[in-house]
């Protein structure tokens, strides 16, 4: 192949590859994001609880 044809060419990916990758994506944030509230905000360490709830209202986030 020519430097002309290198510059053209193309890489698509199908379109359920692309589905794949948003679908995993949110998965991920919907774990991480039950991870943070249900075991981290509820912990009964309180250096743990203390670290999220400061970090909570540093975002400007009412928690209470």
């Amino acid at each position: 192949m020519s430097q002309s044809q290198l510059a053209d060419a193309q890489v698509t990916l199908p379109v359920a590859a692309g589905q794949v990758g948003r679908l995993s994506q949110a998965l991920m944030a919907m774990v991480l994001g039950v991870f943070v509230v249900g075991m981290v905000g509820f912990s009964h360490i309180d250096v743990v609880h203390n670290a999220a709830h400061d970090v909570r209202h540093s975002n400007a986030f009412p928690c209470h």
